[in-house]
């Protein structure tokens, strides 16, 4: 995130915080807390002299993608606006709200963008002719997004500033790496998440978690592309745990890091996009997510059935999934409908609070 800090840093918030967290508060705060809290006592900003020099001094040093943000520049030199906030750039309460901020607008961006490009060219518009899709479903799919977003930001951030600070093993180049090694390390990113999410998947499927917090994102057994973010927050900030752990214990490059941030992203909203285009016996895409909604309790891997595979959890997609003339079979439909009534009375028991699109509950 030090890249995309950075970027905004330069361009904005340098300014932003040097007009509302003025240098000059530093008078009215105690030496100790100065120095307790990391913050700019004032004296570069004071001297114009010593201003300019700080200024050329800093933008001469190499530009190395250190370990710890804030202290050095990287993509671009250090202004006059740099130096004028009481909150450098390194300071862990403006690098906490910059972080909450960014990361909860580009959350936002990502999803909203990614699932309404999702919605109008991939998107299956049978979906809406399920006796299951339930009544204004997309808008509250919606809803429930864009309110469980800043809370899933404010409970990744910490591990953002654990990654700004120095404690993450996140590099920018390393001498005699080349592709076959990033390679590997987006493999082994996909290996380690793929288990991580499938463990908290099933966790969060044990009874009281499932009731506590998984509940609300099952409310929608047949899926738009706007389910892909609809959980409560604590259910998808658990199920993006091992997204940030991999990065404390094995080598990531930044760059590549970024990108399978927007990946994960791009991911989860196409496994909830309905359409269902291939059936792969390795591969947990749209067809094995849209099982496990449907019936609870099979496909909980991101990535591969690998795990499902392992644990006993995998279940072939039917044919239904892929042929639309069974799709349309009024008795296929009816046994799916028999299926998931068992299946959800087996997880969820009589509490069924769900208002279908046709007012018709159970007996379609």
């Amino acid at each position: 995130m030090d890249l995309v800090l950075e970027v905004l840093d330069h361009y904005l918030l340098d300014s932003f915080y040097s007009k509302i967290a003025p240098v000059s508060l530093s008078k009215q705060i105690p030496t100790k807390w100065i120095q307790f809290l990391d913050l700019n006592d004032g004296i570069i900003a004071k001297n114009t002299t010593l201003l300019l020099q700080t200024i050329d001094s800093t933008n001469s040093l190499p530009k190395i993608s250190e370990d710890i943000y804030g202290y050095t520049p990287f993509l671009f030199n250090v202004t006059e606006s740099t130096f004028t906030s009481v909150l450098p750039r390194y300071n862990l309460v403006r690098e906490f709200a910059s972080l909450l901020v960014m990361v909860s607008i580009a959350a936002w961006f990502l999803y909203l963008s990614m699932a309404t490009f999702s919605y109008i060219f991939v998107f299956d518009r049978t979906i809406f002719n399920h006796p299951r899709y339930l009544k204004n479903q997309m808008a509250q799919e919606i809803a429930l997004a864009v309110k469980a977003i800043p809370v899933m930001t404010l409970l990744t951030v910490p591990w953002f500033l654990l990654e700004l600070n120095g404690y993450s093993r996140l590099y920018w180049s390393h001498p005699g790496k080349g592709w076959k090694q990033y390679l590997k390390e987006i493999c082994a990113f996909i290996f380690f998440t793929d288990c991580g999410v499938y463990f908290a998947h099933r966790w969060l499927h044990w009874p009281r978690v499932y009731k506590a917090l998984h509940k609300p994102h099952h409310k929608w057994l047949v899926c738009t592309p706007f389910a892909s973010h609809s959980f409560n927050p604590v259910d998808g900030y658990g199920q993006s745990i091992s997204y940030h752990v991999y990065p404390m214990l094995f080598p990531l490059q930044k760059f590549i890091y970024l990108g399978l941030f927007t990946f994960v992203n791009f991911w989860t909203v196409m496994i909830h996009d309905g359409n269902h285009m291939y059936n792969s016996q390795v591969v947990n895409g749209t067809a094995c997510h849209t099982v496990h909604h449907l019936y609870f309790s099979y496909n909980y891997g991101q990535f591969t059935t690998l795990w499902d595979r392992l644990g006993g959890t995998y279940r072939r997609p039917e044919d239904s999934l892929f042929d639309p003339t069974l799709r349309n079979d009024t008795s296929v439909l009816e046994h799916e409908l028999q299926e998931m009534d068992r299946e959800m009375k087996e997880v969820e028991g009589t509490d069924d609070e769900r208002e279908y699109e046709d007012n018709v509950k159970k007996n379609n």
